[in-house]
């Protein structure tokens, strides 16, 4: 290939990883507002700290560039080819509410259903062909008819689309997020559950102490479940979260990366809590999770170079660093604990949003579990 063809198809690929970047974000946010499925998210969120951890790059967080980029394609060519469609569908509205049944809305509607049909079939058609730009802005009317002519292979047009699905690794996805949704529970459930018993006690020194005894387990847990569920995404062992000592092992080579990414995992995770103030419709419920997931994205991805960090390193660090660590460690969690704790006076749903541990669980800040 001559060297402007390889300059054209770096570029191109290059186009297409800023396209996938670009879409990841606000996919990820709409899928963590439903229910079930922000599982899908969780798992996206996993596996990229996850291959971080086994290649020690940042820039490998960046899960199916190019499933997404397909994925950006599809939905920009489809808004602009529905353009025609949006707009006839307006002149016969305007005419129905004119005059009911006339030949002039009787005609505009016999041309909208004939748009929606065409639209639709090119639509599949430039997904058949591949999903490129060209094939949306080209039907290529001639191929189409001898494609149809030839008769149409369903075997090898479902295999395609299998291929497609595969690619996604959507089952993988999901299977990661529920699995580490529930090794967050094991953690969570304990220090959770008496944070909120203890808003329950009308005795004032009743309901400290037992909130004391929830803030002091909840600060434990959040020492470890970062990086136990990054060492999850890492081996796909579920018993990664029944072996803390794991995690502290491989604190100890790297205690400033494991710091770094402990304040970014908990820090980021506070913003979320100011979105609960006020009720959000469900209609936009999505979009206050884009600044969730540009936070919590970022977090989990430092947590994959800490692990890897530790995972390239064979002794402890000093003991110098490793007690400034510790000591460093102990306000970030302070500071976690406390607005958790304190989000239950400021959230609309009251003790109930104790239970949306954004940092750890589904990434919707405004749903809950």
């Amino acid at each position: 290939m001559s060297a402007p063809g390889r300059i054209a198809r770096r570029l191109g690929r290059g186009f297409d990883s800023v396209v996938g970047a670009v879409t990841i974000i606000p996919v990820l946010a709409v899928i963590s507002a439903l229910p079930v499925l922000n599982l899908l998210s969780l798992g996206y969120l996993l596996e990229a700290s996850g291959r971080v951890a086994r290649s020690g790059r940042l820039r490998d967080a960046w899960v199916g560039l190019r499933e997404f980029a397909v994925i950006r394609k599809i939905l920009l060519a489809a808004w602009i080819a529905m353009l025609p469609v949006r707009l006839v569908l307006s002149f016969w509205r305007d005419a129905e509410l004119i005059a009911p049944g006339s030949a002039n809305a009787m005609a505009l509607r016999v041309v909208l259903i004939v748009l929606i049909v065409l639209v639709t079939l090119h639509l599949l058609w430039a997904v058949v062909r591949g999903g490129k730009w060209r094939h949306f802005l080209w039907p290529a009317p001639l191929r189409f008819l001898r494609w149809i002519g030839a008769g149409w292979d369903w075997r090898k047009l479902w295999s395609g689309v299998r291929d497609g699905l595969r690619q996604l690794r959507l089952w993988h996805f999901f299977r990661l997020g529920t699995l580490g949704f529930a090794g967050a529970l094991l953690w969570l459930a304990l220090p959770v559950l008496i944070l909120m018993a203890a808003s329950k006690f009308a005795n004032p020194g009743v309901s400290f102490l037992t909130s004391l005894l929830g803030s002091i387990l909840l600060g434990i847990a959040v020492l470890h479940l970062p990086f136990l569920q990054t060492r999850f995404a890492l081996t796909g062992r579920f018993r990664e979260f029944l072996e803390p000592g794991s995690a502290r092992r491989s604190f100890r080579k790297a205690p400033v990366a494991f710091w770094l990414a402990l304040a970014a995992t908990l820090l980021f995770a506070l913003p979320p809590y100011l979105l609960k103030i006020e009720l959000t419709p469900d209609e936009v419920a999505w979009l206050p999770n884009i600044v969730f997931v540009l936070l919590i994205f970022p977090a989990r991805a430092l947590l994959g170079w800490s692990l890897a960090r530790a995972e390239r390193r064979e002794t402890p660090r000093a003991w110098m660093s490793r007690w400034a660590a510790r000591l460093a460690a102990l306000p970030v969690v302070a500071v976690y604990v406390f607005f958790v704790w304190f989000s239950q006076y400021l959230s609309w749903h009251g003790s109930l949003g104790l239970l949306e541990q954004h940092a750890f669980l589904v990434p919707a800040p405004l749903l809950g579990l």
